[in-house]
This record gives structure tokens, sequence and C-alpha cells, in this order.
């Protein structure tokens, strides 16, 4: 029943109120797996991509978040799987980061489109980071499209530390599918992972318009 709730009242409601700027919709393939590639500004991200995009996208999420109890737990739980079609994952140490691709890879082979943030983790100022190669270990083995995705806002509807979202508009763009089949089969070399991963860094900073940061953006110590 809660899940009902969500994808017939709450997605609606969101993009009634705050009627987010979609551009670029034709380039997302209706059908077979894709990577959605995208930049990462806030923990909205992952609902802002879900309620804009033309299908189905699953994302991971930790399995904190699907343990909960009681009521708040259902809701919680209810939000991630309805709205932001989140697989949770372990995470943490190398083995659990091995399963996460291991699961997304799952997600692909199935014909579903997959999102990932390549930075890894929220640009905190508002730069672009240099991308993880994960998403291009992905894409060399499923063989599959990434789409880049800009997103530009979300940092203002829930900046850090704020626990309510605020009303602000939010601009989505997605761009043109990318092709590495003349890769494919090559994931297991550096190179052509690096390579992958930097063409796609350079779509969605063209995207987005956001400076390039040339180190990789690391969670604070305390994190």
């Amino acid at each position: 029943m809660i899940n009902l709730i969500t994808k017939l009242v709450l997605k609606p409601l969101a993009k009634s109120v705050y009627r987010p700027v979609i551009e670029g919709l034709e380039n997302v393939p209706r059908k077979g797996g894709v990577i959605l590639a995208s930049n990462h500004l806030s923990f909205i991200d992952s609902v802002v991509i879900p309620l804009t995009a033309p299908r189905q996208v699953f994302f991971l999420a930790k399995a904190e978040y699907f343990t909960g109890t009681g009521l708040k737990g259902a809701i919680v739980r209810s939000f991630f799987t309805s709205v932001i079609n989140a697989v949770p994952v372990e995470r943490g140490t190398y083995r659990s980061a091995a399963a996460s691709l291991e699961q997304a890879l799952e997600i692909l082979q199935d014909g579903k489109a997959f999102g990932i943030y390549p930075e890894g983790t929220r640009s905190l100022d508002g730069r672009l980071y240099r991308g993880k190669t994960g998403v291009a270990w992905l894409a060399l083995t499923a063989g599959v499209p990434v789409v880049p995705v800009a997103l530009e806002g979300p940092q203002d509807i829930l900046p850090v530390g704020r626990r309510i979202p605020r009303v602000r508009q939010v601009t989505v763009r997605f761009g043109k599918p990318l092709d590495f089949s003349e890769l494919h089969g090559q994931a297991r070399s550096a190179k052509a992972r690096r390579q992958v991963t930097d063409e796609v860094m350079a779509a969605i900073q063209e995207l987005s318009g956001q400076e390039a940061a040339e180190s990789y953006n690391e969670l604070p110590k305390a994190a």
C-alpha cells in the first residue's frame, strides 16, 4: 500500500511542485540496458533523476536504508524502492564495492537503466571531480551505451545539513548516448577504462558547464 501511494501520489506531486526543466529526453533509449552517468551535487539527485527520466532508473543505496523498523522504517524502505528504485548494497570494503558493481551489472544485463555518479560522492564546492572507472567497467563489460546527465540546482533544494527540502527549480539535461562498442570486452584494460571514464566526464562537463577539478572527490576524514 505504501509503495502504491508513493508511486501514484508522491511522483506527480513532486513534479507539480518543483516543475523541473528537462532537456534531451529523446537521448535516453526507451529499452535495453543503459547507464545514466551524472554529476553529483546533492542527496536529492537520486530522486530528481528517476522523477524526470523517461523510464525506470535503478540506483544502488546503502543497506542501512532498508533495515529500519516500525512505520518510519517502512516509509524509508518504500521511498527508496518506489521513488529511487534503489537496490540495497553493503558498503565500506573492497569486497562490497566489487559486489556493488556485480549487482549493477545484473541490472544492465536485465535490460534496465542504471544510474551512477562517477565522481563517487557529492561535490561540495560545485566543481566536477575526476571520474572513477567503475562506470567504464560497467559499460565495457555489459556492452551498453552511457547517457551523460547534468543536474543544475539540486543543491539548492537540499543543501548539506538541511533535512527538509526547499522549493527550488532544478534543471536536468540528458546528453546524447556515448557508444563504446569498439572497446567492448576491454574492461580489464586500465587504459581503456580510463579513456572511457574521461570521455564520460568530458560529456557531463559540457552539459553542466562546471569547472573541472584535477583530483578525485574524497569524503572528508570525519566521514
